[in-house]
């Protein structure tokens, strides 16, 4: 009698389910404030204006207005919130 498994089931069981990481709100689209713009492992944008970043590395947006994505410092990728203009009441 063998005492090993056979290779079916013992070697399954290892899949992931997907993260959904990526951009959500791309640039030029307009954005209301908590809207999430980015979802990311690590800092690969980073928060520029009217932006907040959660502890995940996620970026959302602290203000309505129109999201930017910019090269800064070191060519590294900002994303800002650009507020939008409040009508006259």
């Amino acid at each position: 009698m063998a005492h090993k498994k056979g290779v079916g089931s013992s070697k399954n069981g290892r899949e992931s389910a997907s993260k959904r990481l990526g951009v959500k709100i791309w640039g030029g689209q307009f954005c209301k404030a908590g809207n999430i713009i980015v979802r990311q492992r690590g800092t690969v944008h980073h928060p520029g204006t009217n932006m907040g970043m959660g502890s995940d590395h996620t970026l959302y947006a602290l203000c309505d207005g129109t999201v930017s994505f910019k090269r800064g410092h070191g060519d590294r990728s900002y994303v800002s919130v650009i507020p939008a203009e409040k009508p006259e009441a």
